[in-house]
């Protein structure tokens, strides 16, 4: 009795495959259609050129620019650039003091901002705030007017505050834009923003004194403070390019990114290195409900959290605006949130929650965690570069990997014969999947591909290639064993998938750590290389094996022509014993050997089953019982019994010699009539 076998549709399979190179081509497409999608991947700064910065740092003691602090800033910038999207930038030191940026291709302006913003990050208290409009002297500490508020302040509980995590955030939000105003919930009803607070108005108090708190406007705002806020204008552009941070212990006068609205802030209490992590998500309750709301969670190290406790609790016994504190970040202010009322934010951790969308969340986040560098620095100068090796280079490397394929071909299809076509087709599935994803890449997240990209890709036609060889040798191994090349098929997957799996996973765990250790164009070659592994097991899952699903039952490839590179003669089978289903094996002899059959024509013997080669349990207990038989009878099974020529299967047994049995199975001979 035959063995189940499991069910199988390779033809869903790879319509499967079909599906997701459509749907990644049709992504492709549809860029092209609605975005800036383009058919081809972008290249990376050696193969295309692009824009180059040199940042001077910019010091008040010389001392201070160390190798150290230079090598902190190249790691700051270079995390705002990846956070942007750029892949494949060139950020190096010039001469231990300066830095270089390369950016690959024709860097968006946001791009070159992340560059050129340089200042430190700060945290300020906020003494008062009003519309972005320059006022006369009278009015230099108003709030804005009811105008105003509309455009600056829209709504009284949109305003941002930082809380403890994980605790519920209350109401308050910053405006999509960064924009902070109004009151926050649960303060008194007699707070007006749009009201100066007392602290605001009060005149100047002797400079003997000293202030009473960061947040003593009466001292810090001065008559010169009160005629420059009065005087700025922060609808003018040229007042929002930042890159002045003020004194640390004085009064500062900016502006919000967007020219909303116009602060004048307090000296620095806590510094922008202080932050530990910082990063978005949806909101948590104190619960542990997740809400449809997204936050920006907020980390400080041991020193910013005692620091960050004592302005919490400070803030806390002040009025609106007083009780909030400005995020500035190269002189601008890109987030002002107010506090939760009655909080005291003690374990250094803080979640700024509001109107944020997803973007805004992660643009914050970003901002916070990687604005802060050791140094300030000048664009001493900003150029267009050209390609460094071009595509001169390009087309060498690409012919490289063309020769590279049709060597493999040719191997392929010399070994393998009809077999090789399997592995040309699945070697350009794999081609064709590469280049889609690599350009989607491209579009979506920014991928640059390199010249050591190009190489991981030439590399990776002999990983893929080597799965194939690993397979096909399996399927080989088996037919010579004597399995059907249905059953070779089965037996030798089983046994090939454990190899390749094995194999892609080291390869695949060699491209991460390279990737996460390197740095610049290596990561190139590493990503590729973790890429087209991870293509290799989709297409030997997907595609090569389904196909030979398939051509296994097919009269070339199932009968072993002797060209389909599956020909058991050829492989070496003659003279061994081969499973033919029913309980039945056929012992093909060597050449010359004697015996009842002519050996002028291939002959076969056909025994009713041979110990040890292979089937089910049942079929080798068979096996067992004939040769106990055959041995009681003193025959020899590969010299009597049934036997096969080309056309036909005969019985040559006497009538009543048990050896033509051999066992209670029934055993049937096949074919013309002798």
């Amino acid at each position: 009795m035959a063995p189940p076998t499991r069910r199988r549709h390779p033809a869903r399979t790879l319509i499967t495959l079909a599906v997701l190179v459509a749907a990644v081509f049709a992504a492709i497409f549809a860029g092209t259609k609605w975005s800036d999608a383009t058919w081809s991947p972008k290249l990376a700064l050696d193969l295309e050129g692009g824009t180059q910065l040199i940042l001077a740092p910019v010091a008040e003691d010389a001392s201070s620019v160390s190798s150290e602090t230079i090598n902190q800033a190249i790691q700051v910038i270079r995390q705002r650039v990846d956070s942007s999207g750029v892949a494949e930038a060139e950020i190096t030191s010039q001469g231990g003091s300066n830095i270089v940026v390369a950016l690959p291709g024709r860097p968006s302006e946001e791009t070159l901002d992340l560059v050129r913003t340089s200042a430190q990050m700060e945290f300020r208290p906020v003494l008062t705030y009003a519309a972005p409009q320059p006022t006369t002297a009278d009015g230099a500490t108003e709030a804005p007017t009811d105008g105003a508020t509309d455009a600056a302040t829209a709504d009284p509980s949109a305003a941002p505050e930082a809380t403890p995590a994980p605790t519920d955030a209350a109401t308050g939000d910053a405006s999509a834009d960064g924009v902070v105003s109004g009151t926050v919930p649960g303060t008194a009803a007699t707070d007006d923003p749009t009201e100066p607070t007392a602290e605001a108005t009060e005149p100047a108090t002797d400079g003997a004194a000293g202030p009473t708190s960061p947040s003593d406007a009466a001292y810090y705002i001065t008559p010169e403070v009160e005629a420059a806020f009065a005087a700025l204008d922060c609808t003018d552009p040229n007042n929002l390019t930042g890159g002045q941070s003020g004194p640390a212990d004085e009064a500062l006068v900016t502006c919000d990114p967007d020219g909303t609205v116009k602060y004048i802030l307090g000296p620095i209490e806590v510094e922008g290195a202080r932050i530990a992590n910082a990063s978005s998500g949806l909101q948590v309750t104190s619960t542990g409900a997740v809400t449809n709301r997204w936050a920006v969670n907020l980390e400080f190290d041991s020193e910013g959290t005692t620091q960050f406790r004592d302005v919490t609790e400070r803030l806390q016994g002040l009025q609106s605006p007083q009780n909030q504190f400005a995020i500035v970040l190269d002189g601008l202010v890109i987030s002002a949130p107010s506090l939760d009322p009655g909080v005291i934010i003690s374990d250094g951790k803080a979640e700024i929650s509001g109107t944020f969308t997803r973007d805004s969340a992660t643009a914050l986040a970003n901002q916070l965690k990687f604005g802060a560098l050791p140094l300030s620095f000048d664009v001493q100068s900003e150029e267009q570069i050209s390609a460094t090796l071009g595509s001169e280079q390009l087309e060498k490397g690409l012919l490289a990997g063309l020769l590279g394929l049709l060597l493999v071909v040719v191997f392929s299809l010399v070994l393998y014969r009809a077999l090789g076509l399997v592995t040309v087709a699945s070697l350009g599935i794999a081609a064709v999947l590469t280049y889609g994803v690599i350009t989607l890449l491209s579009w979506t997240q920014g991928y640059r591909l390199s010249l050591p990209g190009v190489a991981g890709l030439i590399v990776a036609i002999g990983i893929t290639a080597d799965s194939f060889i690993v397979y096909f040798e399996r399927i080989r191994d088996e037919l010579r064993e004597g399995r059907t090349l249905v059953a070779a098929v089965d037996r030798g997957w089983e046994r090939a998938r454990r190899t390749i799996l094995a194999s892609d996973a080291v390869n695949f765990l060699a491209a991460v750590v390279l990737y996460f250790l390197a740095v610049g164009s290596v990561r190139g070659f590493a990503f590729t290389l973790g890429l087209t592994t991870l293509i290799d097991l989709v297409v030997v899952f997907l595609f090569t094996h389904p196909v030979m699903l398939l051509l296994a039952r097919t009269k070339f490839f199932g009968q072993g022509h002797r060209l389909s590179g599956l020909d058991p003669k050829r492989l070496g089978a003659t003279g061994g014993t081969r499973y033919v289903g029913r309980g039945r094996f056929v012992t093909e002899p060597k050449p010359g050997a004697t015996g009842a059959a002519s050996l002028d024509a291939p002959t076969s013997t056909l025994v009713a089953a041979v110990p040890g080669a292979g089937g089910t349990i049942a079929e080798r207990r068979a096996a067992a019982r004939a040769a106990e038989a055959q041995a009681a009878a003193g025959e020899q099974p590969a010299e009597e019994g049934a036997v096969a020529t080309d056309d036909a299967v005969t019985d040559t047994s006497p009538p009543d010699d048990p050896g033509a049995s051999g066992t209670g199975d029934d055993v049937r001979t096949e074919g013309k009539d002798a």
